[in-house]
């Protein structure tokens, strides 16, 4: 179970999609599934402590490592992921990030004015935390078709991530269908897809994509605003 989770695919995709469901249903053997989702996203859970670990100071690898694991755990068991659109594991990693980034948050709050005065020290290189949302959401939005060309490269902008995070989180609730979020990503990219060639590979006309794009900017502007 855990090899075939791991190796990906339709194939993997479909087991972890099954894990999730009975991870975040009733009965006693809700644990176990989570428990199942966690261990075969163990190597994830490392990526993602070596990025929130801070030189600086702060908490050790191996106390970063328990949260990430434990961030794992609970979004496993919220129910809210085996239904959404795109890759599960895609799906699980970015709620776990968030878990993880609020709790140490809330540590470096705790920390205080050291810390604070620590994290204003100059420095050229992105930051770890920075780096591993970057490449989370990149990964998030290849997998759901958001970027023409497949990969998000390592120098796309902040902006451009915020809106491709922002794409996602309304295809998983709902607000927006796989369709809807492509039209809106490929053409505020910065090499825009032209609506012919887009329209194309949905095999539709380009009146109706730019029709479906100006809905879902409709919807994705409704939404936020029902949000603030």
């Amino acid at each position: 179970m855990l090899a075939v989770v791991r190796s990906g695919g339709s194939r993997g995709d479909a087991m972890l999609r099954c894990l999730l469901e009975q991870a975040g249903g009733r009965g006693g053997s809700t644990v176990l599934a989570a428990r199942v989702v966690v261990q075969a996203m163990v190597p994830a859970a490392v990526r993602m402590a070596r990025g929130q670990v801070r030189s600086f100071g702060g908490r050790t690898f191996d106390e970063v490592g328990h949260v990430a694991i434990a961030a794992l755990f609970e979004a496993a068991r919220s129910g809210r992921i085996h239904g959404r659109p795109g890759r599960p594991a895609a799906n699980l990693l970015l709620d776990a990030l968030r878990l993880v980034c609020r709790d140490l948050a809330a540590d470096r709050e705790a920390l205080g004015v050291d810390l604070l005065t620590a994290e204003e020290v100059p420095d050229p290189a992105q930051r770890p935390a920075d780096l591993v949302w970057s490449r989370t959401v990149g990964r998030a939005a290849a997998d759901a078709d958001l970027e023409w060309a497949g990969a998000v490269g390592e120098g796309v902008s902040g902006a451009r991530l915020e809106l491709l995070e922002l794409l996602l989180e309304a295809m998983a609730s709902g607000t927006l269908s796989p369709a809807d979020g492509c039209s809106v990503s490929w053409f505020y990219a910065a090499d825009s897809v032209p609506d012919g060639r887009a329209a194309e590979r949905f095999g539709t006309t380009a009146g109706a994509w730019q029709r479906r794009r100006s809905r879902a900017v409709r919807a994705l502007r409704d939404s936020l605003q029902t949000a603030a």
